[in-house]
């Protein structure tokens, strides 16, 4: 219940970068601003290169796009705010407000969770089934995997933003953080919430744990059928379709599990903050970067679109 003569919150501030001086803000506003701008011209690149360029139009190119465009909005939900936050740390959120930017944010981080995780089953039948691979990954399998990936995200986000704001919120109303998470949010409710972190935890281990488990029994398979492969050039092909998913599976999974999995006990909102920035403002980012630079046929597809002619050593 919530505490008697206490006040009913209808509003939230943001804590985010306020500890900083104006001077640091103003830095961080241009280099989080400039990361941004990048993430949404590198998404929007990858996007329109797999769309124009026929030879990408197959499914591992198709879970590519999905997770640019999720990735977009995932950030499109969050830092808007934040680098508005930096020019003017006193901006309120209502509570509406709030259980909207958590909404969409769980949603689509969640459902790029699960993209991942098809992109590395792309992978795995690719590589350990490929004379079967068209009659598997084939176009509605290939929907399912995609829908049911936002589905999930959907379903997941509502329970969470249900179970956060069916909470009262009292006399706290500063949130620890640059924007609406949950155990920031968790945090200032004024009653007991244990339940609501059981909740969290339990999403969070069937978003983060499953799908990470079912990328590393996929790669165990992977790398061990491409051990098998008699000629060197052949392992080098395999592992360089494999090389830039799992780069940005690592660096996704590793900054989500930090936050998302350790004990309560050891929560610590400044190195909560910063890891956050790097999983909001960077790793989106890392996306389209590292499948540009790592990925032989996106690169040839954008120097074809750019009209440079692709180099031959």
């Amino acid at each position: 219940m919530p505490k008697k003569n206490s006040t009913v919150v209808a509003e939230f501030l943001f804590e985010g970068f306020s500890s900083f001086g104006w001077q640091h803000r103003l830095g961080f506003f241009i280099v989080f601003l400039t990361l941004y701008l990048l993430t949404l011209l590198g998404n929007a690149i990858i996007v329109t290169i797999i769309r124009l360029d026929r030879h990408l139009h197959i499914p591992m190119y198709l879970f590519l796009s999905m997770l640019s465009i999720s990735e977009t909005f995932y950030t499109i939900a969050i830092i808007p705010r934040m680098l508005a936050g930096l020019l003017n740390p006193h901006q309120a959120i209502d509570i509406q407000g709030c259980a909207t930017q958590l909404f969409f944010y769980l949603t689509f981080g969640i459902n790029n969770c699960f993209l991942l995780t098809a992109m590395g089953y792309d992978r795995y039948v690719a590589i350990c089934n490929p004379l079967r691979y068209s009659v598997i990954m084939n176009k509605k399998a290939c929907i399912l995997l995609a829908t049911g990936s936002l589905g999930i995200g959907l379903s997941m986000a509502i329970v969470q933003v249900t179970s956060v704001f069916g909470l009262p919120f009292c006399d706290g109303f500063v949130i620890a953080h640059f924007f609406c998470d949950v155990r920031p949010l968790l945090k200032l409710a004024c009653t007991d919430t244990t339940i609501n972190e059981i909740i969290n935890f339990v999403v969070s281990v069937c978003v983060l744990v499953l799908p990470m488990g079912l990328v590393f029994i996929s790669y165990v398979v992977i790398i061990s059928t491409i051990l098998k492969i008699a000629s060197a050039e052949g392992r080098k092909k395999a592992f360089a379709t494999c090389a830039s998913h799992l780069t940005v599976v690592i660096i996704h999974y590793g900054c989500a599990s930090i936050i998302y999995l350790k004990p309560k006990s050891q929560n610590s909102p400044g190195k909560d903050r910063l890891i956050s920035v790097t999983y909001t403002v960077i790793t989106p980012l890392l996306n389209p970067v590292v499948y540009s630079l790592r990925n032989k046929e996106v690169k040839e597809a954008l120097q074809k679109a750019i009209g440079v002619r692709p180099l031959s050593f």
